[in-house]
């Protein structure tokens, strides 16, 4: 794997973090947490990658777009419950217990973000 360390990504992934956590503390709306906060979990995700990895933005992005699917197909087969794990906050705060396509398309509106952010066509190969 090859491991680089990038401190704009860093940053930029940790500023989302707080972000994040911020919203999720004390933000109670039914626009910015549920919405917004979906969109930015894939800008924080990919920031994070991005940070300790030198991949190219394309299949990172994707990358993390498949993650997110793959999270969300799990609250869908409430693997919080499954695992006996409901009581638990954080995990059921980082897993999620609620399936819904909103949410995918928050995770899409994210990939795309990304990919502007970044400056790259989504349909050209990057290498």
């Amino acid at each position: 794997m090859p491991f680089k360390f990038n401190l704009k990504y860093f940053l930029l992934a940790l500023l989302l973090f707080v972000t994040e956590v911020l919203i999720a503390l004390y933000v109670h709306d039914q626009i910015i947490r549920p919405y917004f906060g979906d969109v930015l979990v894939i800008l924080l995700m990919y920031n994070a990658i991005k940070a300790i990895l030198d991949y190219p933005v394309l299949p990172t992005a994707i990358a993390v777009l498949i993650i997110s699917f793959v999270i969300e197909a799990l609250q869908y087969l409430k693997i919080v419950e499954q695992l006996g794990f409901q009581d638990n906050k954080i995990a059921a705060t980082v897993i999620g217990t609620s399936f819904s396509w909103v949410d995918i398309c928050a995770y899409i509106i994210g990939f795309f973000l990304v990919l502007i952010f970044e400056k790259q066509h989504p349909f050209k190969i990057i290498t």
